[in-house]
């Protein structure tokens, strides 16, 4: 690994396989000299996309268009956009942004050496090199160093990619089909992550109970759960996302039986009404998601099950945004996470245009879809008063009082909660009992059991 003497800053926007993607990129670029920054700084720029919605695009242009104004006055700075927006626009990027120097997409993170070697070499003609690296398919993952951020939580990609092609998703054309990692592979990296102090690993994937599928011997994810679980060490597992007919009886009965891995499942829904979830593409009717959740509340103990809802996807009525609503109170939801429809290029759903929902109808639908989420959030964590949870402790805090001051404890429960109780002890990374005694919408309140 060279001496550092460059410094590179990376915004990363959208979810943790992004922010895995930068962890990934920073430490391959750690081989060649260069060192993470916080802002002006650095002399390499790169912005890690997500293209789900347009607003996270434009957010992205915007980065760009904040960092070429910069290199008019510093032209030598490099800058790059990387991710699922570079996927998917490819060369149009440089067509559009004239002080652009390098794109590359989600399947070539591992030439990024090379990428870096063409770039910094001086052209024979003088001229300002500029390059487009898109794959169609993924470049081998190769054994670098993963620079990861600090804290007690760390990410760990199990696989990547889509199968379902659900009609308004552009991630099976920006992170391409089903790919997963050897079981070998993820335990090493596990094992690594446990021996660096971190007391979380979240296993990422855009459907983590594929994994295995596509692989010789077809490993399944509740066998590389078993393995996880079987290792050394204080800490927890958990996982993120489940397609909701792909939950096999085996996951679950893992999740049950399992030490280390926490009751908690990400099961988006998207929709209440089975015409809107045909229409998306999704394969299963409001009663299957229904009997997935109630099987998972009946065999698990104090299981949380939070969810994804789209609101004005081209052509729901009000009767079928209410069929959403109706979902999330009857399945009682603890959590979802919200957004309106917003048409992604090369999807069924983009060239709906003439079903096309109303801006001011999508902006008043997903209003009243978060009320009745907050209102899910608060019933939900009212039913935990009373209870003791175990909470890993993520960060302390001084909570300014007239007569002093309080120091407050952050940290999650088992199954996700979030928790603040006082104490003058606990630091990030301990496991501390807390009694839960009050419910706020957002988090829970309690004191230390000791």
């Amino acid at each position: 690994m060279k001496k550092a003497s460059k410094k590179v800053y990376i915004e990363t926007l959208g979810c943790q396989m992004n922010k895995s993607d930068t962890e990934r990129i920073l430490g391959i670029l750690s081989h060649f000299g260069y060192e993470a920054s916080e802002g002006n700084e650095a002399d390499f720029f790169i912005v890690n996309t997500c293209s789900i919605r347009k607003l996270s695009e434009d957010k992205a242009y915007s980065r760009l268009g904040v960092w070429g104004k910069m290199k008019k006055n510093r032209p030598d700075i490099k800058i790059a956009i990387a991710g699922c927006v570079a996927q998917q626009e490819k060369e149009n990027l440089l067509k559009k942004f004239p002080y652009l120097d390098l794109v590359f997409g989600t399947h070539n993170i591992y030439e990024l050496p090379k990428l870096i070697e063409e770039l910094e070499t001086p052209a024979a003609d003088g001229s300002r090199k500029r390059i487009c690296a898109i794959r169609d398919k993924a470049v081998p993952e190769k054994d670098f160093n993963i620079i990861r951020s600090k804290g007690i939580n760390a990410w760990l990609p199990i696989m990547e990619g889509c199968n379902n092609f659900c009609a308004y998703c552009i991630v099976p054309y920006t992170r391409g089909r089903e790919r997963s990692r050897d079981m070998d592979v993820i335990i090493n990296e596990a094992k690594k992550i446990i021996s660096e102090g971190y007391k979380e690993i979240t296993l990422l994937g855009q459907n983590v109970d594929s994994y295995g599928k596509d692989l010789d011997g077809k490993p399944t994810f509740a066998k590389l759960l078993e393995e996880l679980d079987k290792l050394e060490g204080n800490f927890r597992i958990r996982f993120t996302t489940s397609y909701p007919t792909d939950i096999t009886d085996d996951v679950i009965e893992t999740v049950k039986k399992a030490d280390k891995i926490c009751e908690c499942f990400h099961i988006p829904m998207q929709s209440g009404s089975d015409r809107v979830l045909k229409a998306m593409n999704r394969r299963y009717t409001r009663v299957q998601y229904g009997e997935i959740v109630n099987k998972i509340r009946m065999q698990i103990k104090d299981v949380t099950i939070t969810s994804d809802f789209i609101a004005g996807f081209p052509s729901e009525t009000e009767e079928e945004f209410k069929d959403t609503l109706s979902a999330i109170e009857e399945f009682k939801l603890d959590y979802s996470n919200t957004a309106a429809y917003s048409p992604r290029p090369n999807t069924p759903a983009g060239r709906m245009t003439d079903k096309f929902i109303a801006d001011d109808v999508k902006k008043k639908r997903l209003e009243i879809l978060n009320n009745t989420v907050k209102a899910a959030s608060k019933k939900s964590n009212e039913a935990s008063v009373g209870k003791i949870y175990e909470v890993l402790v993520e960060k302390i805090k001084e909570e300014d009082l007239k007569n002093g001051s309080k120091r407050i404890a952050e940290g999650r429960s088992r199954n996700n909660k979030v928790v603040h109780f006082e104490s003058n002890t606990a630091m990030a990374g301990d496991f501390i009992n807390v009694k839960i005694k009050e419910a706020l919408v957002w988090c829970l309140k309690g004191d230390e059991v000791k």
